[in-house]
């Protein structure tokens, strides 16, 4: 069902033949930077041409004319040194519409990920508050690549990790303490600096004191932090499962990086790296510009053999205190993904990450033989036509992604988060993300859908267009809408393999404009019109074109988690 797949084949095999028999390397075929060159476009000749005792370009010209036999082309044109540029014939177009027809929802499926096993791990913040708007960025975009990539053939894992150690849940318990006091009418006078200071644990206050009573309201810190630190963090972590569910999104594991080091993960894994010659103790040089607090000259420190892996310097595995730095957990976190099976780890993080990310990449290409890519995902601004939206009516300093998906819906939401890259600042304007314009990209690409069954609803009595019917399909408008449908299977493995979830969405986007292009011209010119009562053949092999237009963007919006919608 994939042309470039089909076409790469022919070109192989016709290559082969202009050769003399050489047996061609896999020949890749693509669409041309400028489409007045053509259809397709391929390279074939070029790499192969040393092999086959050629120059480039008297290759190129063999393989453009074995390939001008082919039926399905209808010229193949030299370019440049040994470009060949390809023109297909309408019938090849038309003949992708049963194609589409018959595969339906499955259409775009792709085997090219041959099961490798890929964990996807998103979202990951401290379980210390609400999910703002900025976490929704990172918690759609993992989402939406990994469903990418189970469409690709991959076996997919979503994945969060619990940041359930350290300092900052230590500071939730006391904040909790805090409100706890207030429940049962107190006046603990104000915050420390270190605390929580959101709305969001009152509740959770409210249902300690429920609990315990009194119990713990004059105790020494010792007796009540570990029991109130449980508790809050399944408070919040409760919260963040609904507010990831009310954005469509669930992750298939939780893991706690709590759990992970009172088991002895980290000691484990460092095991495991000093047995690979990975870990030794030393001294390291002064850091570059303003020293950390923290940092002690010539004090010896376990260290990570990170250079060996291409980071800056070798990294710390223990603190002065004699904890584990952030670092070594995180080594051990992903080494246990590694031993879990997964070829692939994919995190998503957020542009504050971006120092982390070298040293990480080369624990993980030291430590394990999986690979590592990181996706960082730029800050969100939340605007109201224009205007920026500072504050929260929740967490009194920042907007929630609940507060997102309740003004504006769950489709907005994730359609509007992909509509730049991951990589690119983000500006999410509340009052675009509702307007039904052609401004607003969720509301276009729906609207497009929904056209498309109303279309079908008026031509339901219509029957089935047969083979010689799709020959009706012959206005420019009609193939280059063809032409986008064909694409949809190559973008799915294109986005797939770049990790780049935006690419279904500018897809999805363009597919829109091109339907609703054709239909503004249907009204116009009564020739393109859907439905002819004069022309039922050529009506039924619109409709064809109409029901496989639904199937893609349909298949689309749903690759991205958003719900094609019926009427508007």
């Amino acid at each position: 069902m994939n042309v470039f797949h089909e076409l790469g084949q022919a070109v192989r095999e016709a290559l082969g033949d202009a050769a003399g028999g050489l047996d061609a390397p896999a020949a890749g075929v693509e669409l041309p930077r400028d489409p007045a060159h053509g259809d397709f476009a391929t390279n074939a000749a070029m790499p192969a041409a040393r092999a086959a005792g050629m120059k480039p370009r008297d290759l190129a010209e063999a393989l453009a004319a074995r390939l001008c036999a082919d039926g399905r082309i209808a010229s193949a044109e030299v370019a440049g040194p040994g470009f060949v540029n390809l023109r297909m014939t309408p019938g090849f177009w038309q003949a992708r519409i049963p194609a589409i027809l018959e595969a339906g929802p499955a259409y775009g499926d792709s085997d090219v990920g041959a099961g490798r096993r890929v964990n996807v791990e998103y979202v990951s913040t401290n379980p210390t508050g609400p999910l703002h708007v900025g976490h929704a960025r990172g918690a759609v975009f993992g989402d939406a690549l990994a469903r990418l990539l189970a469409r690709a053939g991959y076996e997919v894992t979503k994945e969060y990790y619990i940041n359930d150690a350290g300092a900052q849940v230590d500071a939730l318990a006391r904040s909790a303490h805090y409100r706890y006091r207030e429940a049962l009418g107190d006046a603990p006078g104000p915050m420390a600096e270190e605390m929580y200071p959101g709305d969001y644990l009152k509740p959770v206050g409210a249902a300690l004191a429920e609990e315990f009573g009194p119990r713990y309201r004059d105790a020494a810190e010792g007796e009540w932090l570990a029991p109130f630190r449980e508790r809050a963090v399944a408070a919040m972590m409760k919260a963040i499962r609904e507010d990831l569910a009310a954005a469509g999104i669930e992750q298939d594991v939780f893991a706690s990086e709590r759990m992970l080091v009172e088991s002895g993960g980290v000691e484990r894994a460092i095991a495991g790296l000093e047995a690979k010659g990975l870990v030794y103790w030393g001294v390291l040089d002064p850091p570059k510009g303003r020293k950390p607090d923290d940092w002690e000259p010539g004090r010896r420190q376990m260290l990570f053999r990170s250079t060996g892996a291409g980071d800056d310097v070798d990294r710390p595995l223990k603190k002065s205190d004699g904890g584990w730095t952030y670092f070594a957990s995180d080594i051990a976190y992903h080494m246990d993904k590694a031993a879990r099976g997964f070829e692939d780890l994919i995190d998503v993080w957020g542009a504050d990450h971006g120092g982390y990310v070298k040293r990480m990449q080369a624990a993980v290409s030291a430590a394990t033989d999986a690979r590592l890519d990181v996706k960082l995902c730029q800050l969100v601004r939340v605007l109201r036509g224009g205007e920026l939206v500072r504050m929260s009516k929740r967490s009194g300093d920042f907007v929630t992604l609940r507060e997102v998906v309740e003004e504006v819906g769950r489709d907005a939401l994730r359609f509007l988060m992909l509509t730049r890259r991951n990589d690119a600042p983000l500006d999410f304007d509340l009052a675009q993300a509702v307007a039904q314009s052609r401004d607003n990209p969720v509301f276009y690409v729906q609207y497009a859908h929904a056209r498309c069954r109303s279309v079908l609803r008026h031509g339901e009595s219509v029957g089935a267009a047969g083979a010689d019917d799709l020959a009706h399909l012959e206005a420019p408008e009609e193939l280059a809408l063809v032409r986008r449908l064909a694409a949809w299977p190559q973008t799915v493995e294109t986005a797939a393999e770049a990790h780049e979830p935006h690419r279904a969405a500018f897809y999805l986007m363009d597919a829109a404009t091109d339907f609703h292009a054709l239909w503004t011209k249907g009204r116009d010119n009564a020739r393109l019109r859907f439905i002819q009562d004069d022309d039922p053949a050529g009506t039924r092999a619109r409709l064809a074109l109409v029901r496989a237009t639904a199937i893609v963007i349909a298949g689309g919006l749903r690759t991205l988690g958003v719900e094609p919608v019926e009427r508007m």
